[in-house]
């Protein structure tokens, strides 16, 4: 069992589920694996530097983003993280509402990546 289904099953039970892992237990779930991995910063931050493999989806470009999020599949997980985790945070809500039943997000976001995981 991987460490993000195990957390699913203690702490987050049933759909509509959000949870929020460290740099470790993150870049162990996304590794040399294919997953739904998005970068909800704006292209310019996207520019600077992202994690291997992720799409940037910018999280303030709403059309844009619900329309790109209609085409993924809601019974996978969504990996998504940000600058810092706060606008992660934002997107796992609107896309619970949409009907994904597991975001996960990174911790401190793509800062904590680079001064843990990077």
């Amino acid at each position: 069992m991987s460490i993000v289904s195990s957390l699913f099953k203690k702490q987050m039970p049933g759909k509509g589920s959000s949870i929020i892992l460290d740099c470790a237990a993150y870049k162990e779930a996304i590794e040399n694996k294919k997953v739904q991995l998005v970068d909800v910063r704006t292209p310019k931050e996207y520019s600077g530097g992202f994690i291997k493999d992720a799409v940037n989806i910018d999280f303030f470009q709403k059309k844009e983003f619900t329309q790109y999020f209609e085409g993924l599949e809601r019974s996978q997980p969504v990996y998504l993280y940000c600058r810092s985790g706060q606008r992660s945070q934002k997107a796992a809500s609107r896309l619970l509402a949409m009907g994904f039943e597991q975001i996960i997000d990174l911790k401190g976001g793509i800062l904590q990546w680079n001064k843990e995981c990077n």
